[in-house]
């Protein structure tokens, strides 16, 4: 697999072939991508929802500024944070650490402590924002992992998060959703698929010491 002809390959897909679907394979590594994206402290304040129910998607399209891709796409997948960091979350973030390690309690208790000082000296929107920073890191796997799966994709910030958020129930999950990613496959006229890429010359994004 040539990585960067497929990075090349990959375009913010306008329109998707709504007959062509992803196998549940396919679905599976985006799934496992999605749960592999690295998140700080490993902590993984972020959620995936993966909506395939059109009717369900038919009513985000308003919410959506009418853009289509949420509806016609195989899969509409939105990225979520929590709505709050509790200890409960530390907590069981380094019991799952000592379960699968074996670390020694005496090692990890003091990276516990540091966490949760850190998570208290934030206010409730500054522990959003911090999770919204890694639900972007989330994004940028997903849609390279989809280029180098030859999967589309269409990473949109452009939506009213809150009519998301009732519509989906999030608020019940203690979510709030922050960003998504349409994925499918490209419409044969979807005219952006056949422009070339613009981009700076690597000299002028590139600086090496």
């Amino acid at each position: 697999m040539d990585t960067i002809k497929q990075l090349q390959w990959r375009y913010a897909t306008k329109k998707f072939d709504p007959q062509k679907k992803l196998t549940q394979k396919k679905l599976n590594i985006l799934k496992q991508a999605f749960n592999l994206t690295a998140t700080s402290y490993g902590l993984q304040t972020i959620s995936l929802l993966i909506i395939e129910n059109k009717d369900i998607r038919a009513t985000l399209v308003a919410h959506s500024y009418n853009q289509k891709q949420v509806l016609e796409a195989s899969h509409l997948m939105v990225i979520c944070i929590q709505d709050n960091i509790k200890t409960t979350d530390v907590n069981n973030l380094y019991h799952n650490i000592k379960t699968i390690r074996n670390t020694p309690e005496t090692i990890l208790e003091p990276y516990r402590k540091d966490l949760l000082e850190m998570l208290n000296n934030m206010s409730v929107k500054q522990r959003q924002q911090w999770s919204t920073n890694q639900a972007y890191i989330a994004l940028g796997n997903l849609m390279t992992v989809c280029a180098i799966e030859n999967i589309d994709s269409c990473p949109m910030e452009g939506f009213v998060s809150k009519q998301y958020d009732n519509i989906l129930k999030l608020p019940q999950k203690g979510l709030k959703s922050v960003l998504l990613l349409p994925v499918g496959y490209r419409a044969e006229n979807d005219m952006f698929s056949t422009l070339k890429k613009v981009r700076k010359p690597i000299k002028e994004t590139i600086i090496e010491l």
